[in-house]
């Protein structure tokens, strides 16, 4: 399949308007568009959504995760997803340049998490640059919190509601603001 090695072929680069590239991004994410417009528009089973989450991220989904519906992702197959995971609805998946949820983690309604920017220069504006982001173990996303491209999120680090998250989060640390700035460590109670 064409988005097997997709995700490695676009990291670092500018994925130019009129690109191959961008053609090829666009066949598979209109195919996955309506498995997550089927998703998001009757109920299903906990079952069937693990089911389209699997057939969406091109890779098998663990039961343990729970998703709240609805579930937002502009391409899907570059989302890996551990176990245990609580994610709550109106979450967005901007994953071309892939996402990955480790274990036992939480994210918040109305989360962002986005691997995608644009260039910078007029001329190149509806270029891409992607950068993956990665969510560490027993991390916590509060609501509507984003994470922009490049980030990782620290294992055991709380992202506070609403902030804007553009550097890697330590582990076991708050952060919260607009960018975000630790605010404290954690420490076991």
């Amino acid at each position: 399949m064409i988005e097997q090695d997709l995700q490695k072929r676009l990291v670092g680069q500018e994925i130019l308007q009129g690109s191959d590239l961008l053609d090829e991004i666009h066949k598979v994410k209109q195919n996955n568009e309506q498995l997550i417009i089927e998703l998001n528009t009757k109920y299903h089973s906990k079952k069937e959504v693990i089911k389209y989450l699997s057939d969406i991220t091109g890779k098998p989904v663990d039961p343990s995760v729970d998703v709240s519906l609805p579930f937002y992702s502009d391409f899907g197959k570059h989302i890996t997803f551990g176990k245990n995971i609580f994610i709550n609805l109106n979450v967005t998946f901007v994953d071309l340049g892939g996402i990955t949820i480790e274990d036992n983690v939480l994210i918040g309604p109305g989360a962002r998490l986005v691997t995608v920017n644009h260039l910078v220069s007029p001329k190149k504006r509806r270029g891409l640059r992607v950068a993956p982001i990665c969510v560490k173990k027993n991390a916590w996303i509060g609501a509507n919190a984003t994470i922009l491209s490049g980030v990782t999120i620290g294992e055991n680090a709380i992202v506070a509601a609403d902030a804007t998250v553009t550097r890697d989060v330590p582990a076991n640390v708050i952060v919260a603001g607009s960018p975000a700035k630790q605010i404290r460590k954690i420490i076991e109670e």
